[in-house]
């Protein structure tokens, strides 16, 4: 399983080539909106969604037959900027599972600026 090759091809919203790494009867969660995808449904919810998309692998963790990863998406005009953590579990070198928690980036709550509670990563 190359997830590199995976995740560059998520971006692409490549139906096609995101279909070779997926088990048949593989599944996804998305748990922060509460959706279950088969594959056919994961991948048109995938590429079918609005805009064009970039991203970068910050994190990789693997053990076992459980693949942990962190990914910075991006949409490419610079609107929308996102972190994804997958937990991807591999069979045989496909993808049987993932669950996906997806997490929209920007600035800390007011009240946290307010009351001078943490700094920047970066």
């Amino acid at each position: 399983m190359n997830i590199e090759n995976y995740w560059k091809a998520t971006l692409a919203q490549d139906a096609d080539t995101m279909r070779t790494f997926f088990h048949r009867d593989a599944y996804v969660n998305w748990h922060n909106t509460n959706e279950h995808f088969a594959v056919e449904d994961f991948l048109r919810a995938n590429c079918e969604y609005p805009g064009k998309w970039d991203g970068e692998i910050e994190r990789t963790i693997q053990t076992g037959d459980l693949l942990i990863c962190v990914v910075h998406v991006f949409s490419t005009d610079g609107k929308l900027s996102f972190h994804v953590t997958s937990f991807l579990k591999i069979k045989e070198g496909k993808i049987t599972s993932i669950d996906e928690y997806w997490g929209e980036d920007g600035q800390a709550p007011q009240w946290r600026i307010d009351q001078q509670i943490g700094t920047p990563i970066s």
